[in-house]
C-alpha cells in the first residue's frame, strides 16, 4: 500500500489529467464547430426581433427602429478602436518589448507559459483593456518559439482571460466610470441612483477580494488544463511563424524625412497633451479618478504610446501595424447597435423593467442581477452601452430592495465578463495578432466558464447580504 503522500500524487495526476482532456475536448469541439463572430451579431438581433413579435411589437417598428440606431453607436466604436490601437502603440514601444522578452524568458514549460499568460492578462486589464489584448497576444507570440510544445490555443485563451475574468473590475470598468461621473450620465439615471463614487464600487473590499478570487482561480484552471507537449497544437502546427515586434528604423533616404525621424515633434506634442492631460485630473469637480473616462485613458494611451516610440515613424508604423486588428470591431459594431435600437426604441425595455422588478426580492435581487446581465451579455457585448440600457430598472428595482447600489454595480461588473468568455467579439484584437479563429480559443473559455459561473454568482449574492444599503447621493 502506498503512503498517504503517494496516494495524494496520484489523486492529483489524476485531477489534473481530467482537466487536460475536458480543456482538450472542449477546444477541438469549438475548432469544429463554433461559428464565426459575426453570426453572433446576426443572430443576436433575429433573437431580439422574435422577442418583440412575442411581446406583440410591431414588426415595422422594430426594423424602423434598428435600422435607426445603425450608426448610433459610432462614436463608442471609435473609442473602441483607439483603446485598441493605443493599447498596441504602447506595448509595442521598445521598453514594453524588452519587458514582454523578459516575461517570456521566465516560464520553462507549457503549463507556466500559459499560466504567466494568464496572470499578466488579468492583471494588465486592470489598468487598461485594450492594453491586456494587445500586450498579453504579444506575449504569446514571443513566448511561442521560447517555450517548446506550448498549446497555442491555450495560451490564447489565457491571454484573453483579462477580458473574460476581472477587466471590468478595475480602472477601464464603464460602468462604474459613467456612475461616478455626473456630467456623463442621463439626467433620468441620475434622478434614480445619484452619485456613485468609486470608493463605492471599484474599492470596496468585497470588490477587491472577488478580483483576487477570480484571478487565483483562472490561473489555475489555466495552469491544471494546459496540454503537454505531445497533445499541443503548436504555433508551427497552424503555419503562424515567428515575427517579432520591430522596433528599429530603416534609415532614412531623403531630406524631407528628418522631421519623421526626429523626436523633437513627439517632445513638444506630447508635452503639449500631457498638460491638457494634468489640468483634466486636477479641474476635474468630482476629483481625479472621476476624470478617468474613455476619452481620457485613450488620450492617456496615445500620449504614452507617441512619447515611448520617441520618433514619428516609429509610432506610425506601430499603428499601421494594428490597425488590421481592428477591422471586426468596426463592421460588427454597427450590428449591435441594431440590437440596442430595438431593445431601447420599442416596449421591449419596458416589459423587462415590470418583469424585473415583479419577480425580485432582496434576497433573490442580486442573483437575479447576475443572472441576467451574463444572459444579456450574449446578445449586447458592450459593457457601456448594456449598462445603460439595464441601469435605469436594475438600480431602480435595488432601491426598491434596498440593496446597496454600488454594489450592484460590481454584480453587473462581475458577471456582465462571463459571456465574454465565448463570446467573439472581444477577441477580434487578440485573433488579429495571434492569426487564429475564435474556434481555436474558445473551448478553453467555455471551461473557465463552467468554472466561473457558480463562483461569480455565489460571491455576488453573498457579500449582497453584509453591504448596508446607501441612500442615492444627489
Amino acid at each position: 500500500m502506498n503512503p498517504p503522500a503517494d496516494d495524494k500524487t496520484v489523486h492529483t495526476a489524476q485531477t489534473e489529467k481530467r482537466l487536460v482532456r475536458l480543456g482538450l475536448g472542449l477546444a477541438n469541439w469549438s475548432e469544429k464547430w463554433f461559428p464565426d463572430p459575426l453570426v453572433f451579431a446576426l443572430v443576436g438581433i433575429v433573437v431580439v426581433f422574435v422577442t418583440g413579435l412575442v411581446l406583440r411589437e410591431s414588426p415595422a417598428r422594430l426594423a424602423i427602429q434598428g435600422g435607426k440606431n445603425f450608426w448610433s453607436l459610432v462614436p463608442f466604436t471609435m473609442q473602441m478602436v483607439m483603446i485598441i490601437i493605443g493599447g498596441y502603440v504602447v506595448a509595442s514601444t521598445p521598453i514594453a518589448h524588452r519587458a514582454i522578452r523578459a516575461l517570456a524568458a521566465i516560464p520553462e514549460s507549457p503549463k507556466t507559459a500559459v499560466a504567466t499568460v494568464a496572470l499578466f492578462s488579468m492583471l494588465t486589464s486592470l489598468i487598461s483593456w485594450g492594453l491586456s489584448l494587445i500586450f498579453s497576444g504579444l506575449l504569446v507570440r514571443e513566448m511561442a518559439h521560447r517555450v517548446k510544445g506550448m498549446d497555442y490555443r491555450a495560451a490564447g485563451a489565457a491571454a484573453y482571460l483579462g477580458l473574460g475574468a476581472v477587466w471590468a473590475m478595475g480602472l477601464s470598468s464603464s460602468a462604474a466610470m459613467l456612475m461616478a461621473t455626473k456630467t456623463a450620465m442621463p439626467a433620468s439615471l441620475f434622478n434614480i441612483s445619484g452619485l456613485i463614487p468609486l470608493t463605492q464600487t471599484l474599492f470596496l473590499w468585497q470588490s477587491i477580494a472577488t478580483t483576487v478570487v477570480l484571478i487565483v482561480l483562472s490561473v489555475l484552471i489555466a495552469y491544471l488544463s494546459t496540454p503537454s507537449a505531445a497533445n499541443a497544437r503548436t504555433a508551427e502546427s497552424y503555419g503562424i511563424p515567428h515575427e517579432p515586434i520591430h522596433t528599429s528604423l530603416d534609415a532614412k533616404t531623403k531630406p524631407g524625412e528628418f522631421l519623421e525621424y526626429s523626436p523633437l515633434l513627439t517632445i513638444l506634442v506630447a508635452a503639449l497633451l500631457g498638460w491638457y492631460l494634468i489640468d483634466v485630473f486636477r479641474t476635474s469637480p468630482q476629483g481625479a479618478l472621476a476624470a478617468l473616462d474613455l476619452n481620457t485613458y485613450n488620450l492617456i494611451f496615445i500620449t504614452v504610446g507617441l512619447l515611448l516610440h520617441w520618433r514619428p515613424k516609429r509610432f506610425m508604423r506601430a499603428v499601421a501595424d494594428c490597425v488590421p486588428a481592428t477591422g471586426g470591431v468596426l463592421i460588427q459594431f454597427p450590428f449591435y447597435a441594431v440590437i440596442f435600437g430595438m431593445i431601447v426604441g420599442t416596449g421591449i425595455s419596458e416589459a423587462l423593467a415590470k418583469l424585473f422588478s415583479a419577480i425580485s426580492t432582496h434576497d433573490t435581487y442580486p442573483l437575479l442581477v447576475a443572472m441576467y446581465s451574463a444572459v444579456l451579455g450574449i446578445f449586447i457585448p458592450s459593457g457601456g452601452s448594456k449598462w445603460v440600457i439595464e441601469a435605469p430598472y436594475i438600480l431602480q428595482a435595488a432601491n426598491l430592495h434596498h440593496v446597496h447600489l454600488g454594489w450592484v454595480v460590481q454584480i453587473y461588473n462581475a458577471s456582465e465578463a462571463l459571456p465574454n468568455l465565448i463570446n467573439p467579439f472581444w477577441m477580434l484584437p487578440l485573433l488579429g495578432i495571434l492569426r487564429l479563429k475564435a474556434r481555436d480559443i474558445v473551448g478553453y473559455g467555455v471551461l473557465q466558464m463552467i468554472v466561473h459561473i457558480p463562483v461569480v454568482f455565489f460571491l455576488c449574492w453573498l457579500f449582497a447580504r453584509y453591504i448596508p444599503y446607501l441612500p442615492p447621493v444627489k
